[in-house]
């Protein structure tokens, strides 16, 4: 669920991350760029002693994390107000992103997994046009064939 982006730490390392700005169409200089903007504008611009030095790339409240709780419980913040900012920020990124196009997903579709744009369309239609789903399935059917 892209949605959780508002939880997700710094993209440094290769993770789903990367797929999941690619679903919302965002580069991951934008990403940092929005969070970093968020935060200077909300209370999750505090927090120095966590990870990232802020409360905005800290994880979900139903995670345990010593150095987030210590944070909100130092400066007053409920664990409502952190989700509410965090739910906040998602939308901020959401509506930041602009998806790729059913045929930009295509051809993308068709050139990573070397078939035909025909088949990847037919992939993506069956999928929703949810193009994380269609990853997920080509991967599997990739997987079969070895």
């Amino acid at each position: 669920d892209v949605r959780g982006l508002a939880f997700c730490c710094p993209p440094v390392k290769p993770c789903p991350i990367m797929g999941a700005l690619r679903e919302v169409g965002l580069t991951p200089q934008e990403f940092l760029d929005i969070k970093q903007k968020f935060a200077r504008e909300t209370r999750l611009g505090e927090g120095p002693a966590t990870c990232f030095g802020s409360l905005v790339w800290c994880c979900k409240t139903s995670k345990p994390c010593p150095l987030r709780d210590m944070t909100l419980h130092q400066i007053g913040m409920t664990e409502e107000e952190y989700m509410d900012l965090k739910q906040e920020l998602s939308e901020v990124i959401l509506s930041a992103g602009t998806p790729p196009t059913s045929n930009e997903a295509v051809f993308a579709l068709s050139q990573t997994f070397e078939i035909s744009e025909a088949e990847a369309e037919k992939v993506l239609a069956d999928c929703n046009n949810d193009l994380r789903m269609a990853v997920k399935l080509l991967k599997l059917k990739q997987l079969e064939e070895k």
